[in-house]
């Protein structure tokens, strides 16, 4: 029978009373530019979106389902194309649109597919997150619709390549499962290394943080693993072929650069008595803008902050009552195992002292203008099956916990932006994979700290090597987030994590060994607790700040002096503080001495056949060598640095010549280190000439600098990577947070916002994060109301 819930129904009309009194007040007309009225399908209600100056929409809903519908409504206005081009990827449509070239893609992605219950799967983030989620998911439909009934809405992208946005659906978002690659691609490495009987290697290009012993599983043979042992995955990891490729060093250094920097500080460290959470995510620069900022208001909900486009909620922000933000804690959730195959069926592998069967599908992939590839796939009982060669009684299988049962990430931050407090959050952490450092801070004056993810407990080794596939290596368990480390109001009054080792004194629970060097989080914690009193500014200055500890251990090291290009080098950097700032000189002639100085390290170090194995040299590594000379520079290691140093000196200022021309005065690092935003579908002469390269400017700062602005080694100095988002927050005083978003809210070369915060991010200008009703109607620039149809 069905029955009424009078309190619900009751709640709900006074939300949407109270909603239709502030978007029709007569005061709040007058303030208001007209509203332009959508009526558009899946909205259970009235929406209102306040965009403000810089194009930040402000959702005002009267239900919570309807301000997540709300954002998937403006993330698809702002970065259609964007979103659409990661749901052909996630649900293994990229050939059907783009032709032959692609198939590899697709076939990677339908191996990864999670094959098991999707409505289990939706019921498990309980009712209020899937309601939330499958709004989003509406309201990003409701938009393509609209593009649908007038084409010309739609961005460049689609007239030129004769497309249309695909219509999402969330069980086939909940399907598509990523994986850490790059982590598999390691283990793979070390496994190379290994059998060449020199793992010592490693430390140089990828040093354990923490320490760990290699311990290869006996008798397995090391000689026959090698990157085909991914398969598909190992083809389509180098990214969508649409003309630029990313070479093997480029994805190690941007792999060992993704993180972040955030901190946190408790009432009694600042200038208000309020805390202060301040978060700068380091992404990828260069091309699809990685942010979304929106506010989502509704009854229950107030909620603002910065979202990756096509993931529903918010990843770094605030709500009424608490401020959070993430970084990369580094947990290793993926490993490689071997399979023996029964050479009397090869459809069987050896597990637990039997054979057992593979599950085993066949599929298929669509591909324009050609017949339909053909696949199989099989899978193991530790996952997706990634090589299957009879031949050799040889199979290969992955494992990951984004492959498993709650391994989707398209709930996780939902499930978060829904918390009220520290304990709802804890709750919330369970639905949420990715390895994350979570900061918190409250109106109450608690601050927070939690590490949390999915962790996988291992039997018999530490991950850091592919492992046989036979039993006596299988993962265990998935540790309960209540057992991973955390701090609340912690009694230094503040804490930060910028990707170094911050695994507390004791904890034996497993993690990775790929934390950074600490050289960001050694300059944050001598800056914070130098002044008793931070301000908002105080943390704004610390996001932008450019003191480099490596070129100060490098500046240690160099001769008192030096003949001839080597004495002009030693001359401009004797006097220099650090300091990488854009507008000077002495930074750029160190990168170049620091490039000429690996590039010298590899050839001593580094025998020609391994060069693949290692391409790079760690930058903490590097220093320690040239700190402590050891007999790997040869028998007399200090005159070998000593040559080494005067001749890549020389060898520094030769490149800054030729690079910046005769006149050292004329020389500036952000000559070089370009910020280019360019489409990342560029080498279509058509795509370019619609979408200009936003590229005016350089920067200071670099891959070590609180300012993390990090480049490719051996290539050009440009920006890589970096923090493309930064915000910081006054818990309790939000209209005083501010933030920057490059290169701006909108991917559409039509709209005002597509790079007006290129400019303000170049010159660390922050901006107003706007959240009273009051500061926003000053600062409104558009208004949109949408109804159901």
């Amino acid at each position: 029978m069905f029955r009424i819930n009078r309190r619900r129904l009751l709640r709900s009309s006074i939300a949407l009373a109270t909603l239709e009194t502030v978007m029709c007040s007569p005061a709040l007309a007058r303030s208001l530019p007209l509203a332009a009225r959508r009526k558009v399908p899946g909205a259970q209600g009235q929406i209102e979106i306040i965009d403000d100056h810089l194009g930040v929409p402000h959702i005002r809903a009267a239900s919570k389902a309807d301000a997540f519908f709300g954002q998937g409504y403006v993330v698809a206005r702002d970065h259609l194309f964007a979103i659409d081009l990661d749901y052909r990827r996630r649900t293994s449509r990229l050939a059907e649109s783009f032709g032959a070239p692609f198939a590899d893609h697709d076939e990677a992605s339908h191996l990864l597919r999670y094959r098991g219950d999707l409505e289990a799967e939706l019921a498990a983030l309980g009712e209020e997150t899937r309601s939330c989620l499958e709004a989003y998911v509406a309201g990003v439909n409701a938009r393509i619709a609209e593009c649908e009934a007038d084409p010309t809405l739609l961005p460049p992208e689609y007239g030129i390549l004769k497309l249309r946005p695909l219509h999402w659906d969330a069980r086939q978002l909940m399907a598509g499962r990523d994986i850490a690659v790059g982590n598999l691609e390691e283990k793979i490495r070390r496994a190379a290394l290994a059998h060449a009987g020199r793992l010592d290697l490693d430390a140089i290009c990828a040093p354990l943080r923490p320490p760990a012993p290699f311990t290869p599983a006996p008798g397995h043979d090391l000689a026959a693993i090698s990157p085909e042992d991914l398969g598909i995955l190992h083809k389509a990891a180098k990214g969508l072929p649409f003309g630029s490729l990313v070479d093997e060093a480029g994805r190690r250094t941007d792999n060992a650069n993704a993180g972040s920097n955030a901190w946190t500080l408790a009432g009694s460290h600042t200038a208000s008595g309020r805390p202060i959470l301040a978060n700068d995510p380091h992404i990828g620069i260069g091309g699809f803008a990685p942010r979304h900022v929106a506010h989502l208001s509704a009854p229950g909900l107030d909620l603002i902050g910065a979202g990756a486009p096509g993931l529903p909620g918010i990843m770094q922000g605030h709500t009424d009552r608490f401020a959070f933000g993430r970084t990369n804690f580094h947990i290793d959730q993926e490993d490689v195992f071997i399979l023996t195959l029964n050479p009397a069926d090869p459809e069987q592998y050896r597990h637990n002292g039997g054979w057992r069967n593979f599950d085993k599908m066949d599929d298929s992939i669509a591909i324009a203008g050609a017949s339909p590839r053909q696949i199989t796939l099989r899978a193991s009982v530790h996952g997706p099956v990634t090589l299957h060669d009879p031949a050799r009684n040889r199979a290969v299988a992955i494992a990951s916990v984004h492959l498993g049962k709650g391994g989707s990430t398209m709930g996780s931050m939902v499930a978060i932006n829904l918390a009220q407090d520290w304990d709802s959050l804890i709750r919330a952490f369970a639905h949420h994979p990715p390895p994350t450092n979570l900061h918190y801070a409250d109106t109450s004056g608690n601050t927070g700290w939690h590490a949390i993810g999915y962790a996988p407990e291992r039997k018999g080794h530490n991950g850091l090597l592919p492992v046989p596939g036979d039993g006596a290596f299988d993962w265990q368990n998935i540790r309960a987030v209540k057992d991973m480390p955390s701090i609340l109001n912690p009694e230094a009054g503040w804490f930060a994590s910028a990707n170094q080792d911050n695994v507390p004194e004791g904890y034996t629970g497993p993690m990775a060994h790929s934390f950074s060097a600490p050289f960001r989080y050694h300059r944050i914690e001598s800056v914070l607790p130098a002044k008793p009193r931070q301000t908002i500014a105080d943390s704004v200055a610390l996001q932008h700040d450019i003191h480099s500890e490596p070129a100060l251990r490098l500046l240690a090291l160099l001769p008192a002096q030096a003949e001839g290009d080597a004495g002009l080098a030693l001359a401009m950097l004797r006097d220099w503080d650090g300091s990488i700032a854009g507008d000077k000189g002495a930074p750029a002639l160190y990168e170049m001495l620091v490039s000429a100085v690996q590039h010298h390290l590899l050839e001593t170090l580094v025998p020609d056949s391994l060069r693949k194995l290692v391409p790079l040299v760690d930058s903490e590594a590097l220093l320690t060598l040239l700190e402590q000379p050891d007999p790997r520079l040869g028998p007399d290691p200090a005159t070998v640095r000593a040559r080494m140093l005067d001749q890549t000196l020389g060898e520094a200022w030769q490149a800054a010549r030729k690079t910046m021309g005769d006149d050292p005065s004329s020389w500036r690092w952000d000559r070089l280190h370009k910020v280019s935003i360019t489409h990342p579908l560029a080498a279509i002469p058509a795509i370019d000439r619609a979408f200009p390269p936003i590229d005016s400017a350089g920067t200071g700062g670099d891959t070590s600098t609180v300012m993390a602005r990090w480049y490719r080694p051996g290539g050009s100095f440009h920006v890589a990577g970096g923090a493309s988002y930064l915000m910081v927050v006054d818990v309790g005083g939000w209209d005083n947070s501010v933030f920057l978003n490059l290169p701006g809210q909108s991917a559409d070369p039509r709209s005002p916002h597509r790079k007006d915060l290129y400019a303000p991010w170049i010159a660390g200008q922050m901006q107003p994060l706007l959240f009273s009703t009051e500061a926003v109607n000053r600062h409104a620039a558009a208004r949109t109301v949408l109804s159901a149809t």
